[in-house]
């Protein structure tokens, strides 16, 4: 029987296979492409692509694609065969260096916020050879960026590899004044949570909202929801286990560091975390992960959610960012130590992500805005959209002990009694941990809570990266001029605690008098919706940094603007169109044939006894029947605001209209229908109720 170490990776062309195909020479001179940022040679691009080529048809594989992120939030492919034809009328294998480094697809089809028009068809992919190519079916998957024929980013990849440079540049200037000369890069790593939901796919397929939408538009709450609290790290049903078991298989012969699995908080919820690495690895994994999650469920009769908000009344879908930086030594830059008020290099790197998140905390509730997030952000089940820092106590003591100038007294560590002989003793950890807050130190790294499930994980690392970037860059220009390093490195510390100490809060960010104090007293950003916060990408201080660093530049910046916000009005527009249909074709219809059904009933009832007084047939039938004709108002309502929304032609005055006016009347209009459900019989309900789709897998 094989273990998994046996076949973990099999399927990916890792540094063990080169190692094994490629020339020491060639070996070498890729390696210092991928961990140095050297140029490439074209040599070794040749030797390379043979080497893949032979390797990927040695498993089976006909064909290759640029495998790609534009900017519609999910991967993108052209296959293309390796097969030419030879002078006999058969056919060769062949794959060039040229075909590795560079692919052409149509860039016209993509969204590009105007950069390109419909006309204007070219774009390339490049090779990104810091993300190992992988075999997926019978296709060798090349991982790339993909830009226009004027070079400019039409993906997320390509701004996120550039945000990356921009920190590994700053953070070594600053590593170099310290010493640490020997350091040659510096790499932020993520580990992202995955949360999601699994429904069983006959049902799925009776829900006109969960395939054109992802969420359910109208269900009335179950009888029992999350109150329990019996689900989370419950026992693992035996379909949902077989779905697991067969997801991590499927991954780790991807590579993918697949480690923890469980249930999660409402019912038919699900989470998988993964092992940290290296960001662009990371996001890359991560988008394969939520494809094979949906391919895999599909095996078992099951359906995958990633919808930020799939039900109404239990909790949502998040991905939990866990971020840190590394050099290529093996230092953990955000670990504390076990004296973290002696250790100046952590706490000026802590003091850059600290000022980073106040500077830029727009940019990171940007980065995470869409429309089914608007949905999650603020509720008891995902942190607040004020973006707050939380450090737990014993950071929390070092830095107001910098701030006022006084001795650090130092945590004591408290070992925990459980009252029992044979279980082991521990020391209890010098700080808790804060569900609540969107921005969370954990131990050696910052929990970033805020995404939504079906985010790519690149646009907040884009962010986070950059803002720190700035942090750092800041530092260096102040500390390499600087006539006494010691003095200048403790006025920097000290007087980022003094200026941006209002992002740190280490209580409850569920609780309403936190956001008062957040936005009233400290002045913090509140951007509910994503209309609120996203024209704030363009906002000078934004633009200035992200251009200056070279993530964006100015065309590029505009174009995501708008991509977002048309992004969020398209979402948006075709739930209202679902919401519309499902009323007009199923919902009233049904509620009139049961009333109509009630009627006869009293017609028969009286016909044979007139005297019979019909109580329940008759106030049902005044209750549904009210229901049927403001159901019927109100879906014309929507209907008239939808289509007044879909002329306006500026793409931010309609993002308000829709914030304003349309997600009101959809509210209107499901109160309704989900009242209309609670007294319809359940045989001419014409969709799977929410406690059939929640408790329906076993």
């Amino acid at each position: 029987m094989k273990t998994v170490s046996d076949y973990f990776g099999c399927m990916v062309f890792d540094d063990r296979v080169m190692k094994a195909t490629l020339s020491s020479k060639v070996y070498a001179s890729l390696k210092k492409t991928i961990d140095e940022g050297l140029p490439l040679d074209a040599s070794v691009a040749n030797a390379v692509a043979t080497a893949m080529k032979d390797w990927a048809v040695s498993k089976g594989a006909t064909h290759y694609t640029h495998w790609f992120q534009p900017l519609t939030g999910i991967t993108a492919e052209k296959h293309d065969s390796f097969i030419s034809p030879s002078p006999d009328g058969g056919v060769i294998m062949e794959f060039s260096g040229k075909e590795l480094i560079k692919g052409e697809p149509d860039a016209s089809s993509f969204p590009s916020g105007g950069i390109r028009a419909t006309f204007e068809a070219r774009g390339y992919t490049a090779w990104d050879p810091t993300s190992y190519a992988f075999i997926k079916g019978k296709t060798l998957c090349i991982p790339t960026a993909f830009c226009s024929y004027g070079s400019e980013a039409l993906d997320k990849k390509t701004p996120l590899l550039r945000s990356m440079e921009a920190l590994n540049k700053q953070a070594l200037r600053i590593l170099k004044l310290f010493g640490n000369t020997d350091v040659k890069c510096v790499r932020t790593s993520v580990g992202p949570e995955q949360e999601y939901f699994l429904v069983t796919k006959e049902m799925y397929d009776q829900r006109p909202d969960l395939r054109f939408t992802g969420r359910t538009l109208f269900g009335a709450k179950p009888p029992k929801g999350q109150e329990m609290d019996d689900h989370y790290f419950g026992v693992i049903k035996p379909k949902v286990a077989e779905f697991m078991e067969d997801l991590n298989e499927e991954l780790w012969k991807l590579g993918i560091l697949a480690k923890t699995e469980h249930n999660e908080v409402a019912p038919a919820q699900h989470e998988l975390a993964p092992i940290y690495s290296t960001t662009n690895v990371a996001t890359d994994h991560n988008q394969l992960t939520m494809e094979i999650m949906q391919k895999v469920a599909a095996k078992h009769g099951l359906v995958c959610l990633l919808h930020e908000k799939p039900f109404a009344g239990v909790n949502g879908s998040g991905k939990h960012n866990n971020w840190s930086m590394a050099t290529d030594t093996g230092v953990n830059l955000l670990s504390p130590g076990d004296t973290p008020y002696e250790n100046a290099q952590f706490l000026l790197f802590l003091c850059a992500v600290i000022q980073a998140v106040d500077d830029y905390q727009d940019l990171l509730r940007i980065s995470v805005a869409t429309a089914g997030n608007d949905h999650r952000l603020g509720a008891n089940e995902a942190p607040p959209a004020v973006v707050s820092m939380f450090l737990g106590d014993e950071l929390t003591a070092v830095l107001e002990a910098l701030e006022s100038g006084k001795p650090y007294a130092g945590t004591e560590k408290t070992q925990m009694k459980l009252g029992v002989d044979v279980l082991p003793k521990f020391n209890r950890d010098t700080t808790d941990r804060n569900r609540t807050s969107p921005f969370a130190f954990t131990g050696n790294k910052f929990e970033f809570r805020m995404l939504g499930s079906s985010n790519s994980i690149s646009c907040a690392n884009i962010m986070l990266n950059s803002a720190v970037a700035e942090s750092l860059k800041i530092y260096a220009d102040k500390l390499e001029k600087a006539a006494d390093f010691e003095t200048a490195l403790h006025d920097i510390i000290c007087d980022t605690i003094k200026t941006h100490k209002r992002i740190l809060f280490n209580g409850n960010g569920y609780d309403d008098s936190w956001i008062k104090e957040a936005t009233e007293v400290r002045g913090l950003c509140n951007y509910r919706t994503t209309p609120d916060c996203m024209p704030r990408l363009l906002d000078k201080k934004n633009a200035d940094m992200l251009i200056g660093h070279g993530v964006f530049s100015d065309i590029e910046l505009k174009s995501r603007c708008d991509i977002m916000l048309e992004n969020y009005c398209k979402t948006v527009m075709i739930e209202a169109n679902t919401m519309v249909l499902m009323s007009s074709t199923d919902i009233i219809p049904a509620v009139a044939s049961y009333t109509s059904d009630l009627a006869k009933a009293v017609n028969t009832k009286k016909a044979a006894d007139s005297s019979i007084a019909c109580g329940y047939e008759l106030s049902t039938l005044k209750k549904l029947s009210d229901l049927t004709d403001s159901i019927m108002i109100k879906t014309e309502e929507l209907s008239e605001v939808l289509e007044e929304t879909q002329k306006i032609s500026d793409i931010e005055e309609q993002s308000y209209a829709i914030r304003d006016k349309l997600l009101t009347k959809m509210s209107e209009l499901r109160a309704l229908c989900d009242q209309a459900e609670t007294k319809t019989a359940k045989t001419y309900w014409p969709y799977p109720s929410y406690a059939d789709l929640l408790f329906g897998v076993k």
